[in-house]
């Protein structure tokens, strides 16, 4: 009887032990689950594509949005996600739950984060246009992406990193050395304190992207990749719209292949640092001498280097030009593009275009 009493009694232990045990656990496994800290400043997580709920655990614990990789990682076997894992920039906070952050990765990335910024920077846009943008959305100043770009030694650091950045953007009579190299498209940054050099790497790699399936194409080509982006910065600026920029590349190709000068307004106006909206060009800016105005006769082959950001399309346009026997091309005022072989042709063109009133812009 006593021996039975003393078993009991150890088996009541064991029982209190483990009762106290699971308890233990259980406790640790819901605090586990709670929120790290109580800030509600955002922090950013890349998913990647191929990306799960469970590979992310890893990050999360590194970025202090868990507290348990272990208890995450449970939670999920007990609740599993029914929204689906998208890859994208999601922003978290670290007074948010394991449930909280669950849910928040399952809205597909839609951001919370109150200080993010968008910035578009549209097709054609030169350099002083970016600057113009760049201190209109963030917290710099025009000065200060102007001085980036005459810091040689940052440039060089850009050289070395982007196979598609050649020394001959450190041409002395180049404006702006990473002019015709900025992708436009629109992104998004943190907030108005995003560096220049974060948003100048963020345009240089869709540039990137864009040209890389077209390098082996380039590589063959006559002309460097500085030569092409030159080239389809002219063409963004004088093709009205996508239909024509084929046409006005095969053009600027016949005049480069038989030495005739460009004969490109657009390159008069950059050359001049005036912006075409501005004003007409006087004739010492139309007949100057700079690197970049192909309008003299003398001025032979293409400019010393872009003149705005062209788009994917005149890039296109400049490896893949039209082929023709066209030597000049003009557009009316309702943005169509004739196309003529001689320059009588083309005169007899504008004339008749005058005479219907499709000529002048203003």
């Amino acid at each position: 009887m006593e021996f039975m009493k003393k078993v009991l009694l150890v088996f009541g232990i064991l029982i209190a032990i483990v009762i106290v045990a699971i308890v233990g656990v259980l406790f640790t496994y819901q605090k586990s689950l709670e929120a790290v800290g109580n800030s509600s400043e955002p922090i950013e997580v890349e998913v990647l594509s191929g990306s799960t709920y469970a590979t992310l655990a890893d990050v999360l614990y590194e970025k202090h949005l868990i507290k348990n990789v272990l208890a995450y990682r449970i939670y999920l076997k007990l609740n599993p996600p029914t929204g689906h894992l998208k890859a994208g920039t999601y922003y978290l906070q670290n007074n948010m739950s394991v449930p909280e952050i669950l849910k928040a990765l399952g809205s597909g990335g839609t951001s919370i984060n109150p200080d993010e910024i968008s910035i578009t920077f549209k097709e054609g846009l030169n350099m002083r246009g970016i600057a113009s943008l760049i201190a209109d959305k963030t917290n710099h100043t025009t000065d200060e992406v102007f001085a980036l770009l005459k810091d040689k030694n940052y440039i060089k650091e850009l050289i070395n990193e982007y196979w598609f950045l050649e020394d001959s953007i450190l041409d002395e009579n180049i404006y702006y050395p990473l002019e015709g190299y900025l992708y436009p498209n629109t992104y998004r940054f943190k907030n108005k304190d995003v560096t220049i050099e974060e948003i100048f790497k963020t345009l240089l790699g869709e540039m990137d992207k864009k040209l890389t399936p077209y390098r082996e194409k380039i590589e063959k080509s006559k002309y460097s990749v500085h030569e092409i982006l030159t080239l389809a910065s002219v063409i963004e600026l004088e093709a009205p719209t996508v239909t024509y920029r084929k046409g006005v590349a095969g053009v600027f190709k016949n005049r480069l292949d038989h030495n005739i000068s460009l004969g490109s307004d657009v390159t008069a106006y950059y050359g001049a640092q005036v912006e075409m909206s501005e004003r007409d060009l006087y004739t010492y800016e139309l007949e100057a001498v700079n690197g970049y105005n192909t309008r003299p006769t003398t001025e032979l082959g293409l400019p010393v280097g872009p003149i705005c950001n062209p788009s994917i399309e005149s890039i296109e346009a400049a490896l893949e030009p039209d082929s023709s026997d066209y030597y000049y091309f003009l557009a009316d005022n309702q943005g169509k593009v004739y196309f003529t072989k001689t320059y009588q042709e083309h005169i007899a063109k504008r004339e008749e275009l005058k005479s219907k009133g499709l000529w002048e812009r203003y």
